[in-house]
């Protein structure tokens, strides 16, 4: 298999349908969804974005399938999301590499589970995923040599790597400097142009998610439920300190404040 054959982009389609989820808790039961619904498009870069507790990150394990819904159902190309599977692939906010592991050893890792890859045939791929997030020079360096920056894009290349349909980012840049997040901003939005994965990405952070978002889905808490869709109609790439860009996250902070009161917004 040549290596273009295996980066080849696949057709993604994401559908979550009338999705339902209830935890038992020492004050009782809590519903972190309820009836949520939403429809995400082949190549689509979608953010969810609320309050602590509103079912964000409920809603990326249901999706990834390290959780089942009470009712509803969730659909990748009108097949149910039953359990774990190669086309999703999570990348948390902490990197969660192995330190035992090289960088390069880290992104064969995930390769590792595909069989129809010889091994010459996985180290030209991870090689190619280390240069598209500038690593490749570091491809022997352990883990504990790198930035908290560096490690994530290690992380993004392990999560590419595999060629899944679906990326599903938890707060990944949420514990970076400033400066870290800001330069990783620009450079997933290069990555995404070049691959056209489907990502759902969850952040606390209103301007990340403009800067990053085709669309920002807005949910409330108790019970965690869809309120607002908005359309970020803005030409890439974007720069976080555009005005252009705080103009959409101060629409969207002023419907939150609207909503929910001045604290929940912030």
């Amino acid at each position: 298999m040549s290596v273009s054959a295996e980066l080849q982009n696949i057709t993604a389609k994401l559908s979550v349908k009338n999705v339902c989820k209830t935890y038992e808790s020492a004050q009782g039961k809590v519903d972190a969804l309820k009836d949520v619904s939403l429809n995400i498009g082949e190549g689509e870069f979608v953010c969810l974005v609320g309050p602590s507790g509103c079912g964000k990150s409920t809603l990326l394990n249901l999706v990834a399938g390290l959780d089942m819904p009470d009712s509803g159902e969730i659909l990748v190309e009108d097949t149910q999301v039953k359990g774990p599977g190669r086309d999703r692939m999570v990348m948390f906010q902490e990197h969660a590499l192995f330190p035992w592991l090289d960088v390069i050893g880290n992104v064969l890792f995930g390769l590792r589970l595909k069989p129809n890859l010889t091994e010459p045939e996985r180290k030209e791929v991870a090689m190619f995923y280390l240069h598209l997030v500038g690593l490749e020079k570091f491809a022997k360096a352990s883990i504990h040599e790198l930035s908290g920056g560096m490690r994530q894009r290690v992380a993004l290349a392990r999560s590419l790597a595999p060629n899944p349909r679906i990326l599903l980012m938890d707060e990944t840049f949420g514990a970076l400097d400033a400066l870290t997040r800001e330069q990783l901003y620009g450079e997933i939005q290069q990555i995404w142009e070049k691959r056209k994965k489907t990502i759902l990405f969850v952040t606390h952070n209103i301007r990340e998610a403009v800067c990053l978002g085709d669309r920002v889905i807005l949910f409330s808490p108790h019970p965690g439920r869809i309120i607002k869709k908005f359309d970020i109609d803005l030409p890439r790439p974007r720069d976080i300190n555009d005005p252009a860009l705080t103009s959409y996250a101060h629409e969207i902070t002023s419907y939150l404040k609207n909503q929910f009161g001045k604290d929940i917004a912030e």
